[in-house]
């Protein structure tokens, strides 16, 4: 049955619409100013700035830990709940609520750190909505196209919210976030009178990331439902507890999936230590302002879109795999490159001081990792849907989440534990380097069509 255009235009006003939460609240501008507030914030508690910056980091990973584990264990039981009920909308609805109040929020961090901790939980409160409601988003992909079309609609879907990204970006980079000097990009104070001494400017994201999502997840609503006549199984709790135990027992005996899941467990992992990771990076190893760092946002968040946007078309021609192959690849390179350069050295080369080519290495770094990460991302959900049971799909993807949630407390640990014991940020990102090949080594056992019409047949 054809789809209609509505409801594919429809499905990707989700990506665009909650996309400025990873790029200007995960990334490039609330993540970057958390460390920086949490850095001066131990500073002043008498640590030494490098302990200080080691201690910043390992905070902002332990957030993302533990939103991770939450993520990881309620998944797959909320996805197989919304398939027994046929429901995905309501629960993207109630997510989309928690999301809006909890972004809101974020205005509360004051350049002081006294709202510290608070903050730091209410931020990931609302990455556990934002990624919870992208589970049941997730789920609607199979019934957008055939299994040649999803990877092009999904490359597609994800171009489109990187642009949404790009957008929002410009306009808190021009308008709202100030520097150190008190003025946008533009060189003018923030807008309405925000108080610069008082970072309002920045402080202003969270807000705006809440009104920009409430106003463009509205097509979404407009153009997505539920289908009437899904099939609907009990939903005791008993019931679906039974179902998904069976789906989990089943994962064992399909070779392709399995790999496929531990696989993409860890090189996705790996992925969003490096997102999440990268404007603290630049804060902290390069020394980076706001203002610089949203200029590396906005190149990392084009070339997200544009490799996406023909990873997708690879993905319909070449099938997943292959893209998701090449582009680990790229990200192994580009992590090599991360650890072993700092703001003297490159790989052990001293550099001349006041020396740019940092900054420059570093640049080019973010278009891989945007680029590749972007198409790592659309052609992994594309791959999911060719191991998922076309009744089953909220609970397929809900396994899918939990493959990339369930190890975040080992690849965060990871870095914190290495931040910590050599006292060295960038040397920290060295388990990402272990994360990707691992991952990169599992995928040689995933079919490249994947193994739904052998599951449904069987």
């Amino acid at each position: 049955m054809a789809v209609s255009k509505r409801r594919i235009w429809g499905w990707m006003a989700f990506d665009w619409a909650s996309q400025p939460f990873y790029t200007l609240g995960l990334t490039f501008i609330f993540g970057p100013y958390f460390a920086a507030v949490a850095a001066e914030y131990y500073l002043g508690a008498g640590m030494d700035e490098k302990t200080a910056d080691a201690e910043a980091q390992s905070l902002w990973f332990m957030g993302q830990t533990i939103a991770g584990l939450f993520i990881a264990f309620t998944a797959p039981f909320l996805g197989a709940f919304a398939d027994s009920s046929g429901r995905k909308i309501p629960w993207i609805a109630f997510f989309s609520v928690v999301y809006v109040l909890t972004t809101a929020l974020l205005w509360g961090l004051t350049p002081d750190g006294s709202s510290l901790f608070f903050i730091l939980a209410i931020f990931f409160i609302g990455f556990v909505a934002a990624e919870s409601a992208l589970n049941f988003v997730n789920a609607i992909l199979p019934s957008l196209g055939t299994q040649s079309e999803v990877g092009r609609i999904s490359g597609a879907g994800a171009a489109f919210g990187y642009s949404g990204g790009v957008t929002a970006l410009f306009i808190m980079l021009l308008l709202l976030a100030e520097n150190e000097e008190g003025v946008t990009l533009l060189g003018n104070a923030p807008l309405f009178g925000l108080d610069p001494e008082q970072r309002e400017g920045t402080r202003s994201v969270g807000p705006f990331i809440a009104v920009w999502y409430a106003i463009f997840i509205m097509p979404f609503f407009w153009w997505v439902k539920d289908d009437p006549n899904a099939p609907k199984k009990s939903t005791a709790l008993s019931a679906v507890a039974g179902e998904l135990w069976t789906t989990l027992k089943n994962v064992y005996r399909r070779k392709s999936l399995f790999n496929f899941l531990i696989g993409s467990m860890l090189y996705r992992d790996a992925l969003n230590v490096l997102y999440t990771a990268g404007g603290v990076y630049a804060a902290l190893v390069l020394d980076w302002e706001i203002i610089e760092i949203g200029v590396f946002g906005i190149i990392a968040a084009i070339s997200a879109a544009i490799t996406t946007w023909l990873s997708g078309l690879a993905d319909q021609r070449f099938g997943p795999k292959p893209v998701i192959t090449t582009m680990v690849c790229v990200l192994i390179a580009v992590s090599a490159i991360i650890v072993g350069m700092s703001r003297e050295q490159i790989f052990g080369i001293p550099l001349a001081e006041g020396s740019q080519l940092p900054d420059i290495v570093f640049y080019i770094c973010g278009m891989c990792i945007g680029g590749a990460g972007g198409a790592v991302y659309t052609s992994s959900r594309s791959m999911m849907v060719r191991h998922t049971h076309p009744d089953r799909p909220s609970e397929a993807f809900g396994l899918f989440a939990l493959s990339g949630k369930a190890t975040a407390f080992i690849a965060t640990a990871m870095v914190t534990a290495f931040t910590n014991l050599t006292g060295n940020t960038q040397l920290g990102y060295l388990p990402v380097i272990i994360l990707f090949l691992l991952g990169l080594f599992l995928l040689r056992w995933v079919n490249k069509d994947g193994d739904r019409a052998e599951w449904s047949a069987s």
